[in-house]
């Protein structure tokens, strides 16, 4: 944040202090759940906050989750290391967003790679999992059915085609070779069925891996959710976009935390970025639903629609390794309880 543009006074006079501070609060309270998972604390144990007991939350770091783990781990550094093989691998994944299609292709054609590639026979899969009453899609962000510009009723074989579209227009060299993350985005940007938000978080997974090799403190692109969060925390956007609220909340961090005696714990040192701001706008526009029921946006959103249900499975933590993080890992244990 430049100081003499807008000063922090100026920006404190646009925040309403309950959820403005919350935000910080909710962001070091799931952090620190983070770290009691990973340490094997039972999940009765892990916070005493009502609302983080109750419901579903992602973690305050994107690449803590974990689908995004499953993506670094099992996509993308996993397999050949081409940009070609690695560019296909992430999208192909990304377009679905889902472990269990991914798992689905893995377990009927062995390893996943372009140079085996056959539209045929990824239809079929899919066609047939899709009749069987099986989800192949998450429901974290929709994927657009791309039916106008590909010509088909089944959502996943408009998205094969894109994706053979993006492979034909030798895409991954062109993004290898791009000179910032927001050339990479424009690139991915310019195709069909792709908006803003979803071209923003396809380069933020890319960027996990080493096709490309951007900061991610660049640029932002604000989603829907983070939107009505922002409109929780600030009182007036008068003279101010959602992409600079986002900028300055990460530049600020340090700042807020200090000044309202919270420790929040880093990723082994990784301060929180753009991607990890924006997305706890949009947690906390849910956290607020409930703590703060009387605040309310043009969304009117009451509820919360997913309950916490602890998962078994364990996740070993493991980072893109351009970010330094894997060897300043306290404990490479595996963690008793997986993620909420």
């Amino acid at each position: 944040m430049t100081r003499s543009i807008t000063g922090l006074t100026r920006i404190a006079q646009a925040v309403p202090a309950q959820v403005f501070d919350a935000y910080w609060r909710f962001a070091t309270e799931r952090q620190n759940i983070f770290f009691r998972r990973h340490d094997g604390v039972p999940a009765n144990s892990w916070t005493e906050d009502p609302i983080l007991k109750t419901y579903k939350f992602t973690n305050a770091f994107r690449a803590s989750d974990r689908v995004s783990q499953y993506l670094i781990k099992n996509v993308i550094y996993s397999g050949d290391q081409t940009s070609e093989e690695v560019f296909f691998r992430t999208m192909l994944f990304k377009f679905f967003n889902r472990i269990e299609t991914w798992e689905l292709l893995y377990r009927n054609l062995g390893e996943i790679t372009y140079a085996d590639y056959s539209f045929m026979r990824y239809d079929e899969i899919l066609t047939k999992a899709k009749a069987a009453g099986n989800r192949i899609y998450s429901g974290a962000y929709i994927m657009p059915s791309g039916s106008r510009p590909f010509g088909s009723h089944m959502k996943h074989r408009n998205n094969l085609k894109l994706l053979q579209v993006m492979m034909g227009d030798e895409l991954p060299a062109r993004l290898k070779n791009a000179e910032s993350m927001k050339k990479a985005f424009e690139l991915i940007r310019a195709y069909p069925s792709i908006g803003d938000f979803l071209a923003y978080q396809y380069v933020i997974d890319l960027n996990y891996s080493n096709l490309t090799d951007f900061t991610e403190m660049e640029f932002v692109i604000p989603g829907p959710g983070c939107i009505s969060g922002l409109r929780k925390c600030f009182s007036s956007f008068e003279g101010f976009s959602e992409a600079y609220l986002i900028r300055y909340m990460t530049d600020s961090q340090d700042e807020h935390l200090r000044r309202l005696g919270l420790n929040f714990k880093s990723l082994w040192g990784r301060r929180l970025q753009l991607i990890d701001c924006q997305n706890l706008f949009c947690e906390v526009d849910k956290y607020a639903r409930v703590a703060f029921p009387e605040i309310s946006t043009k969304s009117n959103r009451t509820r919360i629609k997913q309950q916490f249900r602890p998962n078994s499975e364990p996740i070993d933590y493991w980072f893109p390794p351009k970010w330094g993080v894997n060897e300043k890992i306290s404990s490479r244990l595996e963690p008793r309880i997986g993620k909420g």
